[in-house]
């Protein structure tokens, strides 16, 4: 991907008027979640499936008016056993690949401004964006981007190490942020839902989950309730659909992203309003490092 987040599509007949920033080679996720109320939001159900981060590769399977079918290689899904199919619009696309680079430096701040050698802002980048290390300069990182074009930011945004696989550790990523608001299809620092929360957070620490929640509650390893551990993933269904998504924090809480409307938050299992429908958890870390 050339943009900080591309929004995966339906089909290129799912965008409507108000999704015009989204769509850009300068994409401006910002001004577009500005540019949305809550119908507007809600309205992205059936019209938009996932986010593919700066620098994240895809395979192209047809290209259409402007517009490119691909898959998203690093999202799992039983839809395409290639990887997560979308529509992308084809100005977001970049066929250069970056340097080559021995050290690749992962976003750990909710977002990171990519800057010129002289500071002026290129674009924001999300939490779980992976770029090549070209150089260090004090407190800064030279990145090459997936045009080929180079970029730097701030280290105490960045992890160049990978992170801790520990139920501690991932909770810790998911708790800064708290307060973001729901994005359907959103696996980005501008906005998630439930279980773009949990692929991203469990993702930059080296674990790749389903992007979904269904397929997510067939990760890992079943747990009983009295049995959950800080990083364990809880489930609720309806029917027998799975449709939502927690992580759990310890004593009784979970962090979720709840729905259109609302933001993540950290609150008691047990209060949630769909708790009478909790469905099962997931062990997913090491057991030995799980709490």
């Amino acid at each position: 991907m050339a943009v900080a987040v591309a929004t995966g599509w339906r089909s290129p007949e799912s965008v409507r008027q108000v999704d015009q920033p989204a769509l850009g080679r300068t994409d401006n996720v910002r001004a577009w979640l500005r540019a949305m109320n809550q119908h507007d939001a809600a309205g992205l159900i059936g019209r938009a499936d996932t986010q593919a981060l700066l620098g994240e590769k895809v395979l192209v399977l047809a290209v259409r008016s402007g517009w490119a079918q691909v898959v998203v290689a690093d999202q799992p899904t039983p839809l395409d056993q290639r990887g997560y199919p979308v529509w992308i619009p084809l100005a977001q696309l970049a066929a250069t690949p970056p340097l080559t680079a021995s050290v690749t430096a992962l976003i750990t701040s909710p977002t990171s401004w990519l800057r010129t050698s002289d500071g002026k802002p290129l674009l924001e980048a999300s939490f779980g964006t992976r770029l090549r290390v070209v150089s260090t300069r004090g407190a800064a990182v030279e990145l090459s981007l997936p045009d080929g074009d180079r970029a730097w930011a701030d280290a105490a945004g960045l992890a160049l190490e990978p992170l801790p696989v520990t139920g501690n550790a991932v909770v810790a990523s998911a708790r800064q942020f708290i307060g973001l608001p729901y994005l359907w299809a959103g696996t980005s620092g501008l906005g998630f839902d439930c279980s773009g929360l949990v692929y991203a957070v469990y993702r930059a620490h080296g674990v790749l989950l389903p992007r979904d929640a269904s397929p997510q509650a067939s990760a890992g390893m079943a747990v009983a309730r009295s049995d959950l551990r800080t990083g364990d993933l809880v489930f609720f269904a309806r029917n027998g659909h799975v449709h939502h998504v927690a992580i759990y924090a310890g004593g009784g809480r979970v962090i979720e992203a709840p729905y259109v409307g609302a933001s993540v938050r950290e609150v008691d299992l047990a209060s949630l309003p769909y708790a009478d429908q909790y469905a099962g958890a997931r062990r997913v870390l090491p057991s030995a490092s799980a709490g």
